[in-house]
């Protein structure tokens, strides 16, 4: 089965489930997009990970397992996300330690975590591709089938979440000056509020 090469088009939240949000992996030589939903930890960490400029003060999960490979040094060649069942992904991590391959089964979203800080490419089979690749709408008049399916899950996969729900208070963020944005952004991330803190990241990303 021929492997398909993909990127991290954006992480969404779920309409469809509560506390879930969907990460979008894009085709790389294609138009296909495949929607994985996935934990909000494990959306934070993968948000992190996209944002270079948000250093948590200290190390999370993910992060603490790249500091426990190198150390001894194990490096993540590739992600494979190689099944498909009922809807659940499943991946794989493809490592290697002196010289020796290893591979580890592991959650979708784990993997993909993994593979961002690891820089590794991260690949799907073809045939899964075929079975749950859709195509994203791009004119809202347009009424296949395709452009609705994704309209029941996914909300603006360009962003962390949406902009009016920036935190449960209902607070947004577009009157605060560039200024009040950047303090606000180092206070989350000092008090590891890193959900909050990629929402004033793409508020000033706008500016």
């Amino acid at each position: 089965m021929s492997l398909v090469k993909l990127s991290i088009k954006g992480i969404s939240y779920s309409q469809t489930q509560n506390g879930a949000y969907a990460l979008i992996l894009n085709e790389v030589d294609g138009e296909r997009k495949l929607p994985i939903v996935i934990g909000a930890f494990e959306a934070q960490s993968i948000a992190i990970a996209l944002e270079k400029e948000i250093k948590p003060p200290r190390p999370l999960t993910h992060d603490l397992f790249k500091n426990f490979a190198e150390r001894f040094d194990i490096i993540v060649k590739q992600v494979i996300i190689h099944k498909l069942v009922d809807g659940v992904f499943y991946s794989s991590i493809i490592c290697e330690r002196d010289k020796i391959e290893e591979i580890i089964d592991a959650r979708t979203s784990d993997a993909i975590a993994l593979a961002l800080r690891f820089s590794a490419p991260i690949f799907t089979y073809k045939n899964i591709l075929d079975k749950a690749g859709i195509y994203l709408k791009t004119n809202p008049s347009d009424g296949n089938k395709d452009s609705q399916e994704i309209d029941d899950v996914l909300s603006n996969p360009e962003t962390f979440g949406r902009e009016e729900e920036s935190n449960q208070s209902g607070e947004t963020y577009s009157k605060h000056t560039l200024q009040e944005l950047n303090e606000l952004l180092d206070q989350a991330v000092s008090h590891e509020d890193y959900e909050k803190a990629a929402k004033i990241r793409d508020e000033i990303s706008k500016r």
